[in-house]
């Protein structure tokens, strides 16, 4: 089928889309904290039946001790950092302008990949990095004073916006991680174990949900918060947005990603997946009655833009 690979990856950037709002709904309902411990729980449950009817073994197999120790070390970024500050701007900011701070993931993993990996960084990846925070800019700035003349000013609250940069930044250095994580992983297979080559990625994200399953749980003992899950158990519409959150992120959304690599190019299929926070817009104003202005429409496309160009 022609353009399946692109058809496949508008509907990955489909899935994020839901599974943002799902988790907007689930982190007003029971608590960011709670949320991402039972969404952690329920990532190891899927995970586990995918590896197990591709594999024959419900967990990952042939992981190097480096492999965990970096793939442990995304999951503490990405998830444990990352996905606390992005649940908590949903309960400030709301999750569009939340999956509007993501698009800062890209140019963080340049970066960090630039740092990291040695990676070479190219002059279209700066373009990028500012393309991407005029878009931000454009969306969450608004100029103070009468008939809007002044200085520049935040329209969200602060703690919003910081939280929402967090959690840009801590996917995109979670990225790069893993990607040295998943490198010790490949190099420890065996020749011949094929099915487990190709559930690699699964294999990855189950071990990052194991670290992040033990940091949430954790910080909940710390924060002495774990009574506070079965309470949460308790909120049918709130544990239903959690499994919906899981199903159609980490579940479907990695699923069809590996889908879309395959059928099309990766800068093509990254791209389009990257359309989540101008997909979210309409849903977010239908659902919540949020009002979505011209210019945030504008500042939404032009930050995928910039993303747009790190693919080119």
């Amino acid at each position: 089928m022609q353009y399946l690979g692109e058809i496949i990856s508008l509907g990955v950037a489909c899935s994020w889309t839901v599974t943002a709002l799902f988790a907007e709904v689930g982190s007003k309902r029971i608590g960011s904290l709670q949320l991402n411990v039972v969404r952690m729980l329920l990532s190891l449950v899927m995970l586990g039946i995918t590896l197990w009817c591709f594999t024959g073994v419900p967990f990952p197999t042939f992981a190097s001790g480096k492999a965990w120790l970096w793939l442990s070390l995304s999951g503490f970024v990405g998830y444990i950092l990352g996905d606390y500050c992005l649940f908590n701007s949903y309960i400030i900011i709301g999750s569009r302008f939340g999956q509007l701070f993501m698009t800062l993931a890209p140019p963080t993993a340049a970066i960090a990949g630039w740092i990291i990996l040695g990676e070479k960084m190219q002059l279209q990846c700066v373009l990028g990095m500012l393309v991407t925070l005029t878009g931000i800019g454009i969306s969450v700035l608004n100029k103070g004073g009468a008939e809007g003349k002044g200085k520049l000013s935040l329209k969200l609250p602060l703690k919003g916006v910081l939280l929402g940069i967090g959690a840009g930044i801590g996917q995109g250095i979670g990225l790069v991680l893993s990607k040295v994580g998943m490198n010790f992983y490949e190099a420890s297979i065996p020749v011949g174990e094929s099915e487990v080559a190709q559930m690699l990625p699964f294999a990855s994200t189950f071990i990052r949900a194991v670290t992040g399953a033990i940091g949430f749980t954790g910080v909940m003992i710390l924060q002495k918060k774990l009574g506070t899950l079965a309470v949460a158990a308790k909120d049918r519409k709130g544990m239903n947005a959690a499994f919906w959150a899981t199903f159609t992120g980490p579940f479907i959304g990695v699923s069809l990603s590996l889908m879309a690599v395959r059928y099309t190019e990766a800068g093509i299929a990254s791209t389009l997946m990257a359309l989540t926070p101008v997909f979210i817009l309409w849903p977010a104003h239908i659902i919540f009655g949020q009002k979505v202005t011209f210019k945030e429409v504008i500042g939404a496309v032009i930050s995928v833009a910039g993303v747009s160009l790190f693919f080119l």
